[in-house]
């Protein structure tokens, strides 16, 4: 039994300068210690996690973007749902660094916002999304998401059983 849901497709260009965005604005939360920007930051990608990238605070310059520079449409597009699922760890880790933060754990609560930050930046700067290629592995945690953010029920699984002695 299968589930189909309509998936948006998504320009990979803008996914790309969302994410360069907000690394550059995590990167100066952290040169500046301003733990509340990063904050406002995991905020933007629980909310793009939750609702769509469209919803994405730093994508959002995007599509004007690309109309003033005279930008074609994309060579390809792709689904949003490995991005969403990216932006939903990148939301928890940034959650987790607060965590530590009001724990007291200073600087360290850092660490965790220094590893979105760094993946943020190889998304724009590469194209490549550790978080999406981990969604497209479609083990235990994207099928959560799918079944808490998208609202998929979850489908029957095969049970396994030990063997009965002969």
């Amino acid at each position: 039994m299968s589930s189909v849901i309509p998936v948006r497709a998504i320009d990979p260009r803008g996914q790309r300068f969302g994410a360069g965005a907000s690394a550059i604005t995590l990167v100066l939360a952290i040169l500046f210690d301003l733990p509340l920007i990063a904050i406002l930051v995991g905020i933007a990608l629980a909310v793009s996690a939750a609702l769509g990238t469209r919803w994405f605070l730093f994508g959002r310059p995007w599509p004007t973007l690309r109309t003033r520079l005279h930008l074609g449409p994309p060579a390809s597009t792709e689904p949003e749902l490995g991005p969403r699922f990216a932006q939903a760890l990148g939301a928890t880790f940034i959650l987790f660094g607060v965590v530590l933060f009001v724990a007291g754990v200073r600087p360290g609560f850092w660490l965790p916002i220094v590893a979105v930050a760094a993946l943020q930046t190889l998304l724009a700067a590469t194209g490549y999304c550790l978080g999406c290629k981990l969604y497209g592995l479609h083990w235990f945690l994207p099928e959560l998401f799918d079944r808490i953010v998208l609202r998929i029920p979850a489908e029957p699984r095969t049970r396994l059983e030990t063997p009965r002695p002969g």
